[in-house]
């Protein structure tokens, strides 16, 4: 008797589970062993996590993100408002922390989990044997 496979998830349900930092393949298992320390393997399917490899993208996109959001806040306050540099710093400092940390792990989770539902490799010049 063959076991069944479960037919693979679709982009939302990979996109849910990124962003909840839950396995890419089973959505049960945790992601990560501490902030953003991956885990090994998945506790509930076993898959092995060392295919992961996302960089440094999902901290760019929330800098990018989080850049955005804070500098066209600080722009519509100075224009309307005009506070003192410190009022400014005050304000603007934690919400660059907020908007970019926070947000961090579960960016990541969802490259992770884009990464394996599209099954990204890394590229090949097509008729040659990798070295």
């Amino acid at each position: 008797m063959t076991p069944v496979e479960k037919p693979s998830p679709t982009l939302l349900q990979s996109a849910l589970r990124g962003v909840a930092c839950r396995c890419p393949r089973c959505g049960e298992g945790k992601l990560y062993a501490g902030f953003l320390t991956l885990r090994p393997r998945c506790e509930a399917c076993d898959l092995d996590y060392t295919f992961i490899d996302v960089g440094d993208g999902a901290a760019v996109f929330m800098i990018l993100i989080g850049g955005a959001i804070v500098v066209g806040a600080a722009l519509v306050v100075e224009v309307k408002y005009q506070p003192p540099f410190w009022l400014h710093a005050a304000l603007w400092l934690p919400l660059v922390l907020v908007t970019t940390l926070l947000p961090l792990r579960s960016m990541k989770s969802l490259l992770i989990a884009l990464q394996f539902h599209h099954k990204a490799q890394e590229g090949r010049l097509v008729g040659r044997e990798p070295q």
